[in-house]
């Protein structure tokens, strides 16, 4: 084979395999794609009640599997009547957050003139919607929806217990709930929680509040196994 043959055969197989080109030819991919997350946030729960939309998350994030940064916010206003929550790479989060904001900021100057802007993001026929996107981009509406680990322990607590007319302190109750049994079974949630409130009034994100949480349950207690009980809990 001649050296020109082998060199181009060479080329083919290492764009192929790994894609070797020019520095920086292809450096927006990881840019633009998190493929290793290093410090993430756990449980997202969001919900509809009768008025509007809440979210609610706990304050953590997480480095690895080290509980590091205690006091982080996983919520994000977005206009005057948008809510952003956001579970996984807490970087990617704060990424979104600063797209939206342009945008914002865009839609209210180029809707009508600089010097009377149109407000952002107008709600759709007056009603709340609550979106969930997920790490592929797909999208769909629901009424209650979760994120991590709260799609497997949230979303059956939604499922009995939510209703279309709750009011708002049922709403914020169940969203509580749901993340308190998250901190008893996943490593990586957190006692402290912040909810959003996205209403006709607008949005407010409360501050953080701890959750209660009790580990004296017997059945977490009692060592069942010295009595040749084999029955595991948690």
């Amino acid at each position: 084979m001649c050296s020109s043959c082998s060199l181009h055969h060479r080329r083919r197989d290492l764009n192929d395999r790994g894609r070797a080109m020019a520095p920086g030819q292809y450096s927006m991919d990881a840019k633009q794609h998190t493929m290793s997350p290093v410090v993430t946030g756990a449980t997202v729960i969001g919900m509809k009640y009768k008025d509007g939309v809440i979210l609610a998350a706990d304050t953590l994030a997480s480095y690895g599997n080290e509980a590091r940064y205690k006091d982080v916010c996983r919520l994000k206003k977005i206009g005057d009547h948008t809510l952003l929550g956001a579970g996984g790479e807490i970087s990617d989060f704060q990424y979104l957050g600063d797209l939206l904001d342009e945008m914002a900021d865009e839609e209210a100057c180029d809707a009508r003139s600089v010097l009377v802007p149109a407000p952002p993001f107008p709600l759709q026929d007056q009603a709340p919607h609550l979106m969930y996107v997920d790490h592929q981009g797909t999208a769909f509406e629901e009424d209650f929806v979760a994120t991590g680990f709260g799609m497997h322990l949230g979303i059956p607590l939604l499922r009995n217990n939510w209703k279309p007319d709750m009011s708002l302190d049922e709403a914020k109750a169940l969203a509580t709930k749901c993340l308190e049994v998250c901190f008893y079974r996943d490593c990586k949630a957190y006692c402290k929680i912040q909810i959003g409130v996205c209403a006709g009034a607008g949005v407010e994100i409360g501050p953080p509040t701890p959750i209660n949480h009790f580990w004296g349950h017997t059945a977490w207690t009692e060592n069942r196994l010295e009595d040749g009980d084999s029955t595991g809990t948690w």
